[in-house]
């Protein structure tokens, strides 16, 4: 597998927004209200991907993508890795791309949030170098209005990066 991250191509847009979907459902589903799941569908998945543009990146081959991240502003907004790609190297891969391009954004600092009952991410991120920094109502993005959910935060400054 190639880690080399890369801008999404526009035909893959199908493959990612199934990708992510599943990704985000194993993820969350256990952990948040059923009304967030229930709003999470594949075709809203498919519409956020659209909104991305250049913020988007993904590992894996053309056409089929193994990972994607977004980045906004100082905030790794969203990482998913389909199962295939765990072990692979895939995620880091996409996570010293997001760090890169805050840092080069000027930022001196990363954070993202994951939802607190997911001793898995938390384990991954810490690994990774982030850190804790405390439990925060978020406005997760939806299609409608923001969807608000506690979760933990989580940052890594970007000073060794």
């Amino acid at each position: 597998m190639s880690d080399a991250v890369r801008r999404a191509d526009p035909a893959e847009m199908p493959a990612l927004a199934s990708l992510w979907f599943k990704a985000w459902r194993e993820a969350h589903e256990p952990y948040v209200p059923a009304e967030l799941t229930r709003i999470r569908t594949l075709a809203s998945f498919a519409e956020r991907l659209d909104l991305f543009g250049d913020a988007l990146r993904v590992v894996g081959p053309v056409g089929a993508p193994l990972g994607l991240c977004v980045v906004k502003d100082d905030e790794l907004n969203q990482l998913f890795t389909s199962p295939e790609a765990r072990g692979t190297g895939a995620a880091q891969a996409l996570i010293a791309d997001a760090e890169a391009r805050v840092a080069a954004a000027g930022h001196q600092a990363i954070w993202l949030d994951v939802v607190i009952e997911n001793a898995r991410a938390i384990r991954f991120y810490e690994k990774s170098g982030w850190r804790g920094k405390g439990e925060q109502v978020v406005g997760l993005d939806t299609l409608d209005q923001p969807f608000d959910l506690k979760v933990l935060i989580m940052e890594k400054s970007l000073a060794e990066a």
